[in-house]
C-alpha cells in the first residue's frame, strides 16, 4: 500500500467512533447475587430488621407457610423460628397451623395461652420430627410472648393421623350440655369406636394394619359428625365440637385408604381454611415444603419401590385463596440432618444447585423480582429438587416449577441435625 493511504487509513481508523462489544446478557448468577439480601445470624432472639424487607413479598397475605426442605435440620428451624417471630412481631399475624395432630394441638394451645401443661410431655407426644430442642425454644418464645401481650398467638393443628380421647370426650360433653335429648344416640355410635389403647401410635397401626373389615367405624364416625352437624347450633364452642367430630370422621377415612397422600393434604387444607375462619387471623403455617409448596401435581420419586403423586395441601390453598396465600421455601445446600443422614450438595438438575454458588451463608431471596432471561428461565423451568430422605438420597421430587412453588426463599448453605429432646 502507498504510505500515504496508509496513513490515511490508519487516521481514519484513530478516528473512527469505537464500536461497543455485544453488551453480556446477565447470568443466573449475577440475578440472585443481586437479589439476595443477607442474613446475619440463624439465632432466633437476634434482633429482626435484617428480615424486614420480607414485609413487601407478603403483603396483603392472609396466610404464609413456612416449608423445609427436609425436616431435622437446627439451621432451618432456627431461621423458621426467625421468621416466625418477624411475622408476629412485625406484620401482625396471630394464628399458628402446625403440621401435627388437631387434638394435641389443643393441648399446645393451651400451653402458650396459659402455661398449663408440660412442655416435655406435650413434645414428646408430636411427631418425631418436632421433638427437638430448636423447636421446643419455638414454644417457648409463643407463650413468653403470650405472657407479656394481650393480643394473644394461638396454635391448631391441621392434622388428624393421632385423633386422641379427648376429642371424643369433648363432642361427649357438648352433646351432654348442650343437646341431651340426642345423647343416648351419640354415646351408641362413640363407643364402639372410642380408642381401646392409650398408646395413639399403636391403636393407628393395630385399625390400619389389623382391622380387617373398617365399615363400622367409618359408618359410625361419619354418623357422629352427622349428627352434630345436624344440630346447626351457633357459637364457637360448637364450632370447636364439630371440628373434633370432623376429625374423628377424618381419622377412621384415612386409615381406611391405601393411599391417604392426597387425602391427607385435602384435610390439612380445610382445617387450615377453617382455623383462619374461626380465629379470623392471619395464620403462619409451618410444615414440610412438600405440603406448603404451590404444587397440584406433586410427585415423590422413591427409588425402591412405587413412588406417590398428590396435589399438596398448599395447592388447595393457593387455588381458594389466590395471593393472599404465600409460601417461604427453606432450602440449603448441604450438610446433616439427624439421623445423622448425609445430604449431598444439590445435583445440577436440582432448581437449588445454583443457590449454593452466592458467597453468604444464610440469605433471603425474593422471586418476585424483575427478573432477567436467564432467571426466568430458571424460575420457569418444571421443577426438579430432592425428595424424602428416609426414601434415599436417589429420591425427587417433581412438579410445577419454582415460581409456582414458592414466593420467597431463604437458603442457608450448611446444615447440622437438630437436637433432640
Amino acid at each position: 500500500m502507498h504510505r500515504r493511504t496508509f496513513l490515511t487509513v490508519l487516521g481514519a481508523t484513530a478516528l473512527a467512533p469505537a464500536v461497543p462489544a455485544a453488551a453480556t446478557k446477565p447470568t443466573l448468577h449475577d440475578w440472585i447475587a443481586r437479589h439476595a439480601t443477607p442474613l446475619r445470624t440463624t439465632r432466633p432472639g437476634a434482633p429482626l430488621d435484617d428480615l424486614r424487607h420480607l414485609e413487601r413479598p407478603l403483603a396483603g397475605a392472609r396466610i404464609v407457610a413456612l416449608g423445609e426442605a427436609s425436616h431435622d435440620t437446627a439451621e432451618i428451624t432456627r431461621l423458621k423460628h426467625r421468621t416466625l417471630r418477624h411475622l408476629i412481631e412485625r406484620q401482625g399475624f396471630r394464628a399458628i397451623a402446625w403440621e401435627d395432630d388437631w387434638s394435641l394441638g389443643t393441648l399446645l394451645n393451651q400451653y402458650i395461652l396459659t402455661g398449663r401443661g408440660d412442655l416435655r410431655a406435650l413434645m414428646g407426644q408430636m411427631s418425631e420430627a418436632w421433638r427437638s430442642e430448636e423447636v421446643r425454644d419455638v414454644f417457648e418464645y409463643l407463650r413468653a410472648y403470650n405472657a407479656k401481650h394481650r393480643d394473644k398467638v394461638r396454635f391448631a393443628g391441621v392434622e388428624y393421623f393421632s385423633t386422641r380421647h379427648l376429642a371424643y370426650d369433648a363432642v361427649d360433653a357438648y352433646v351432654a350440655q348442650h343437646a341431651p335429648h340426642r345423647l343416648a344416640e351419640l354415646r351408641a355410635l362413640l363407643k364402639p369406636i372410642y380408642p381401646h389403647l392409650t398408646d395413639m401410635g399403636a391403636y393407628v397401626y393395630w385399625y390400619w394394619k389389623e382391622v380387617a373389615d373398617k365399615a363400622p367405624y367409618l359408618q359410625k364416625s361419619k354418623a357422629v359428625h352427622a349428627l352434630l352437624r345436624g344440630l346447626r347450633h351457633h357459637g364457637r364452642s360448637y364450632a370447636v365440637a364439630l371440628h373434633h367430630a370432623r376429625q374423628i370422621a377424618s381419622f377412621y377415612e384415612a386409615f381406611s385408604l391405601d393411599d391417604n397422600f392426597a387425602y391427607r393434604d385435602a384435610r390439612a387444607a380445610e382445617n387450615l381454611r377453617w382455623w383462619h375462619e374461626f380465629t379470623g387471623e392471619k395464620v403462619v403455617y409451618w410444615a414440610a415444603a412438600a405440603h406448603t409448596a404451590n404444587a397440584p401435581d406433586l410427585s415423590v420419586s422413591n427409588p425402591s419401590g412405587p413412588g406417590f403423586a398428590f396435589p399438596s395441601a398448599g395447592s388447595h390453598l393457593r387455588r381458594q385463596y389466590g395471593d393472599r396465600y404465600r409460601t417461604i421455601g427453606f432450602t440449603f445446600d448441604h450438610g446433616t440432618m439427624h439421623g445423622p443422614v448425609d445430604m449431598p450438595p444439590p445435583r445440577t438438575t436440582w432448581f437449588e444447585h445454583p443457590l449454593g454458588q452466592i458467597r453468604h451463608s444464610h440469605y433471603t431471596l425474593d422471586l418476585q423480582r424483575p427478573g432477567s432471561s436467564a432467571a426466568r428461565a430458571w424460575l420457569d423451568a418444571p421443577l426438579r429438587t430432592r425428595g424424602f430422605p428416609h426414601l434415599g438420597p436417589a429420591s425427587e421430587m417433581t412438579g410445577g416449577t419454582l415460581a409456582q412453588w414458592h414466593d420467597v426463599l431463604i437458603h442457608t448453605q450448611l446444615v447440622t441435625p437438630i437436637h433432640p429432646l
